[in-house]
């Protein structure tokens, strides 16, 4: 029964990471925004006419994660750091929900009646949603990180230190090149950089997933 658990958990962690990645529609629909520059959060601004795929998406892909947090934890053995990382799967997926349910209402890019403020910035920089965003970013980098220690103090999860490893560098340099870039003037392609790091949080996703599905992971009786 326990293993048959764990398999419902690979699958929710995976068809999830596929539905965080949802964005990549754009390349096949006409959204009117430039990947390079545009947030991902423009996607499914109140006035896009794909919101609600977008939307939908995320609040899918929310969903399942809350799933995978309790069965994460209710499925394999707990440890302070894994313990940590399915709660910050769960916190993750709540604060996914939120952003698909909190949008920006317009993208200043093609609407010129949507408030800029002075500063030149989006707007959704300033907007709720923007903070459901942080606590999503946050929460999903300290599930990265409380798995990476756990496989590597613990030694389980072995796909986690080689592929998750991976995964957590190369999202961690993407997340630093948003950080940096967003406070110097000039654009320096956020956009791209953006997509990179939700790529690497969604493709973690799926490695978690078939991570836990391994024999040998230790499992609750």
């Amino acid at each position: 029964m326990t293993q048959r658990r764990v398999t419902v958990l690979t699958v929710l962690l995976v068809v999830a990471g596929l539905l965080y990645s949802a964005w990549v529609a754009e390349f096949f629909l006409d959204t009117g925004l430039d990947p390079t520059h545009s947030f991902l959060s423009e996607l499914d601004a109140s006035d896009q006419p794909y919101r609600d795929f977008f939307s939908t998406a995320d609040l899918i892909t929310g969903l399942l994660l809350i799933a995978a947090s309790a069965i994460g934890m209710w499925a394999l053995a707990r440890t302070r750091f894994t313990s940590t990382g399915w709660i910050a799967v769960g916190i993750f997926g709540a604060a996914t929900i939120a952003d698909s349910q909190l949008p920006i209402e317009c993208v200043a890019e093609n609407d010129p009646t949507c408030p800029v403020e002075p500063s030149g910035l989006f707007p959704q920089l300033h907007h709720i949603h923007a903070l459901t965003s942080t606590i999503a970013v946050f929460a999903v980098f300290t599930a990265i990180v409380a798995f990476t220690v756990a496989a590597f103090r613990y030694r389980t999860l072995p796909l986690l230190r080689t592929a998750g490893l991976a995964v957590l560098i190369v999202t961690s340099l993407a997340t630093a090149w948003l950080m940096i870039a967003d406070n110097l003037p000039g654009t320096y392609s956020l956009g791209l950089a953006q997509r990179i790091q939700v790529s690497g949080m969604s493709l973690y996703l799926a490695v978690l997933g078939f991570a836990v599905l391994r024999p040998g992971v230790p499992l609750t009786r």
